[in-house]
């Protein structure tokens, strides 16, 4: 069974996060973010270590270990009763985050939405990052070098997820807007989806 899927993409800061909360306490919608999940790692478990290493430098983890963890806590969620494949869409925030992952959870994917966070202002996106590692503790958003490496790993990995899903399912979002904006923006492209 593949499970339905919406997908959010940006560039770190870009507010992925906050509008994946969102309408993960929206019935029937179960919002996963593979960094949230990489963060709570510790470094005294194999994974926990290679996130480290990767992210302290504003890389990505490589992709085998990035879809293992995930499907290991799909998996766990399912059990938990957290999520139901049956009912629930995944919003997926941070996965795939580039085209390996993307073939890779092909086969455990059917992608109805690409939801694409714009924000041309590289100011913006630091400042809002700068302002969430002191807000919620992250080293990977405090520095400014590492915040640089991953906004260039974004446009050199990541974006090419653009032409990978198509314009048939991929819809822009003006991220510079306000949150309550973004939203109504999010929920109307959902809305547009078929049944």
């Amino acid at each position: 069974m593949r499970f339905r899927a919406i997908l959010l993409l940006g560039a770190p800061g870009s507010g992925k996060g906050t509008q994946g909360k969102i309408l993960g306490a929206i019935p029937n919608f179960y919002h996963f973010a593979c960094g949230d999940v990489f963060r709570h790692l510790t470094p005294d478990t194999q994974l926990g270590r290679v996130f480290l290493e990767y992210s302290s430098r504003g890389q990505l983890v490589p992709d085998a270990p990035t879809v293992r963890l995930w499907r290991q806590q799909i998996e766990a969620d399912e059990r938990a009763g957290l999520f139901n494949p049956a009912s629930d869409t995944l919003v997926l925030d941070g996965i795939p985050r580039n085209t390996g992952q993307a073939e890779i959870l092909q086969q455990f994917l059917e992608v109805r939405l690409v939801l694409y966070f714009t924000c041309s202002d590289l100011g913006k996106l630091i400042a809002r990052l700068q302002s969430r590692a002191l807000r919620e503790n992250r080293l990977d958003d405090a520095n400014v070098e590492i915040i640089r490496r991953r906004l260039e790993v974004f446009e050199s990995q990541t974006r090419p997820l653009l032409d990978f899903y198509g314009l048939e399912l991929l819809r822009k979002i003006d991220a510079t807007q306000t949150p309550v904006k973004v939203l109504g923006d999010v929920l109307r492209a959902i809305e547009e989806l078929p049944p």
